[in-house]
């Protein structure tokens, strides 16, 4: 068993001390949001995570967790020190590291020599240089401690799968004794791991986000395009995919991606490339692809129903993915925007993020149901492909809607049985051509 100590509590670092407690480690996990420490020390996690609240509480009964906003509580007896903190997008696009910053003064002010600080946080290269130039100015020159670079790779809703069952462990250090100390504790979930030097293990974390981001813009500039020529993304991808130099993964066509990593990960990249005096065109067009992915969608309700102003749209899903509340540079937050702005009126629906999704979109009307929203509606759009959303009623949606017409956002139906439904139906790419789904929507309101 090992002393750890989690700086921060958000998806990353809950998780972590959670899953390491787990493992049979004692977790110290540092949070000084005395809103969000209280919530944790009463067993209920902050965020949702499938299967993590459950995993919190049996590990805080069992002795092995705890919480607390004192760093002298956690500080000077764990050997691995995590710093979990977030690093939001700066004004310029930067990775803003003020909370990493903040986190390295404290630590250093309670440190004790043969402690190794691990940054597990997304940061720029060259973070683990600064971390290490901090942490030895308020530790002072007797203070013998390591920092090694252990970049996450957590996807939001699947974070505890992740975790006890990674592709791989990424470990970059000076003190190559220092990253295998580090090895050992991750040595029983039987991962490949990969030790380097601390800047290109910072860089491995932004170039792996950043071409995942690539894979989804070129698979909407594919959509687009097999739209324009009448083919079918879905079965293009499918092609794609058997190619095992290219795999199946991230080829979804649909509204673009979101979250908290990929739009701040890549604009981060572009940052610190042009920074050092890159030309990263590359990155600029999965950008720009992104929002246009989203501009397009809300054209085609446009299309479909002409003029918004007084129109009632219904949304189902509004996380940027499902099994997750979060709303960070979530698709529907830009969608339902436009739609206000053209003047239509928004109903919507999410399994777990209205809460979320109300202090962002306040002039939104929220439902309890995915039939609520389909109500009076003029259309209805699918922007995240919660699991409850792909059996819906389709015949009681139908009677309830004012026109049937349906913008599947992440080709979640399929178009053939929707229009044999008698809806007006419009996926992405899917081979379908914009004049004919006009002129039915005009014999709709004729």
């Amino acid at each position: 068993m090992k002393n750890i100590c989690v700086v921060g509590t958000g998806y990353v670092g809950l998780t972590t001390g959670v899953c390491f407690a787990d493992l049979g480690h004692s977790v110290t996990c540092i949070e000084i949001d005395l809103h969000k420490l209280e919530l944790l020390r009463s067993g209920k996690s902050p965020i949702f995570e499938p299967g993590l609240e459950e995993l919190q509480e049996r590990n805080m009964r069992a002795g092995r967790l705890r919480f607390t906003d004192d760093y002298a509580v956690g500080i000077p007896d764990a050997e691995f020190i995590f710093i979990t903190v977030g690093t939001p997008m700066g004004e310029d696009g930067s990775a803003d590291l003020t909370y990493v910053k903040a986190a390295a003064r404290s630590i250093g002010q309670y440190l004790r020599s043969g402690s190794i600080i691990i940054d597990k946080s997304t940061v720029p290269v060259g973070t683990g240089d600064m971390v290490e130039n901090i942490i030895a100015e308020y530790a002072g020159p007797d203070v013998k401690f390591d920092v090694v670079s252990n970049p996450e790779f957590l996807r939001e809703g699947s974070a505890l799968s992740d975790f006890f069952k990674p592709d791989r462990i990424v470990l970059g250090a000076k003190n190559r004794e220092a990253a295998q100390r580090v090895a050992a504790l991750h040595e029983t979930l039987g991962a490949p791991i990969i030790i380097t030097d601390l800047r290109t293990a910072e860089m491995i974390k932004y170039a792996s986000n950043a071409f995942l981001a690539t894979r989804i813009s070129f698979i909407n500039e594919i959509a687009q395009i097999c739209e324009r020529l009448g083919a079918d993304v879905r079965e293009v991808a499918r092609g794609m995919g058997a190619d095992k130099r290219i795999g199946p993964h991230f080829l979804e066509a649909g509204v673009g991606y979101g979250g908290s990593c990929f739009p701040k990960d890549v604009l981060a990249l572009y940052h610190m490339a042009a920074s050092a005096g890159c030309h990263p065109q590359l990155l600029q067009a999965v950008m720009d692809i992104n929002s246009d992915a989203r501009k397009r969608f809300v054209k085609k309700v446009e299309t479909v129903l002409g003029d918004l102003e007084g129109r009632v749209i219904g949304v189902l899903g509004l996380s940027f993915k499902p099994n997750t509340d979060d709303m960070r540079e979530a698709p529907s937050v830009d969608i339902i925007n436009s739609l206000l702005k053209k003047g239509a009126r928004v109903k919507a629906y999410d399994p777990v993020a209205m809460a979320r999704a109300e202090e962002l979109l306040p002039t939104v009307t929220f439902t309890a149901t995915a039939y609520d929203v389909a109500k009076d509606a003029d259309a209805l759009l699918l922007v995240t492909e919660w699991n409850e959303f792909k059996q819906l009623d389709w015949q009681r949606i139908k009677r309830y809607m004012r026109q049937p017409v349906v913008i599947d956002g992440r080709n979640l139906y399929d178009p053939r049985e929707m229009r044999n439904l008698g809806f007006i139906y419009w996926g992405v790419g899917r081979g379908e051509a914009p004049v004919p789904i006009m002129e039915e929507a005009q014999n709709i309101g004729d």
